[in-house]
Protein backbone atom coordinates (compact mmCIF):
# COMPACT_ATOMS: atom_id res chain seq x y z
CA UNK A 1 0.00 0.00 0.00
CA UNK A 2 1.23 3.37 -0.93
CA UNK A 3 0.48 5.53 2.34
CA UNK A 4 1.12 8.74 0.02
CA UNK A 5 -2.38 8.49 -0.87
CA UNK A 6 -3.59 7.73 2.32
CA UNK A 7 -1.34 11.08 3.53
CA UNK A 8 -3.44 12.93 0.82
CA UNK A 9 -6.68 12.46 1.73
CA UNK A 10 -6.33 14.66 4.37
CA UNK A 11 -5.65 17.99 3.45
CA UNK A 12 -2.17 19.01 5.61
CA UNK A 13 -3.43 21.97 6.59
CA UNK A 14 -5.58 20.14 8.95
CA UNK A 15 -2.64 17.87 10.46
CA UNK A 16 -2.73 20.19 13.66
CA UNK A 17 -6.79 18.56 13.77
CA UNK A 18 -5.50 15.08 13.39
CA UNK A 19 -3.09 15.78 16.41
CA UNK A 20 -5.74 18.05 18.41
CA UNK A 21 -8.66 15.11 17.96
CA UNK A 22 -5.84 12.77 19.26
CA UNK A 23 -5.47 14.80 22.31
CA UNK A 24 -8.56 15.06 22.80
CA UNK A 25 -9.25 11.78 22.38
CA UNK A 26 -7.33 10.58 25.20
CA UNK A 27 -7.87 13.24 27.50
CA UNK A 28 -12.03 12.03 26.70
CA UNK A 29 -10.45 8.26 27.75
CA UNK A 30 -9.13 9.42 30.94
CA UNK A 31 -12.25 11.23 31.92
CA UNK A 32 -14.56 8.52 33.68
CA UNK A 33 -18.12 9.95 32.81
CA UNK A 34 -17.59 9.78 29.27
CA UNK A 35 -18.75 6.62 28.31
CA UNK A 36 -15.70 4.97 25.75
CA UNK A 37 -18.26 4.33 22.79
CA UNK A 38 -19.30 8.05 22.18
CA UNK A 39 -15.91 9.44 21.92
CA UNK A 40 -15.54 8.56 18.51
CA UNK A 41 -18.56 10.52 18.01
CA UNK A 42 -17.10 13.50 20.15
CA UNK A 43 -13.85 13.28 18.60
CA UNK A 44 -15.41 13.33 14.69
CA UNK A 45 -17.53 16.20 15.68
CA UNK A 46 -14.78 18.33 16.78
CA UNK A 47 -12.43 17.49 14.37
CA UNK A 48 -15.72 19.25 11.66
CA UNK A 49 -15.83 22.03 13.54
CA UNK A 50 -12.22 22.60 13.60
CA UNK A 51 -11.96 22.20 9.68
CA UNK A 52 -14.69 24.05 9.20
CA UNK A 53 -13.18 26.76 11.39
CA UNK A 54 -9.93 26.41 9.46
CA UNK A 55 -10.71 26.20 5.89
CA UNK A 56 -14.20 27.66 5.92
CA UNK A 57 -17.87 25.70 5.53
CA UNK A 58 -17.94 23.75 2.40
CA UNK A 59 -18.68 19.65 2.07
CA UNK A 60 -15.10 19.27 1.61
CA UNK A 61 -14.68 20.84 5.05
CA UNK A 62 -17.04 18.24 6.51
CA UNK A 63 -15.72 15.12 4.80
CA UNK A 64 -11.73 16.59 5.68
CA UNK A 65 -13.23 17.37 9.02
CA UNK A 66 -14.68 13.52 9.34
CA UNK A 67 -11.57 11.87 7.87
CA UNK A 68 -9.33 14.14 10.27
CA UNK A 69 -10.87 12.54 13.29
CA UNK A 70 -11.44 9.18 11.78
CA UNK A 71 -7.51 9.22 11.03
CA UNK A 72 -6.36 10.40 14.89
CA UNK A 73 -8.83 7.98 16.20
CA UNK A 74 -7.08 4.70 13.89
CA UNK A 75 -4.02 6.11 14.50
CA UNK A 76 -4.61 5.51 18.22
CA UNK A 77 -6.21 2.30 17.81
CA UNK A 78 -2.78 1.29 15.41
CA UNK A 79 -1.31 2.16 18.32
CA UNK A 80 -2.62 0.87 20.99
CA UNK A 81 -3.45 -2.92 19.14
CA UNK A 82 0.54 -3.00 18.33
CA UNK A 83 1.15 -2.41 22.37
CA UNK A 84 -1.76 -5.09 23.09
CA UNK A 85 -0.46 -7.21 20.52
CA UNK A 86 -1.82 -11.08 20.11
CA UNK A 87 -3.12 -11.44 23.96
CA UNK A 88 -6.29 -12.91 22.85
CA UNK A 89 -5.31 -16.88 22.82
CA UNK A 90 -9.33 -17.64 22.54
CA UNK A 91 -8.85 -18.46 18.87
Amino acid sequence: MDWNIVYGLVDARLLIVVAACWVIGFILKKTPRVADWTIVYIVTVVAMVFAVGLIGFSVEAVIQGILSGAFAVYGHQIIKQTKQGDTDDSR
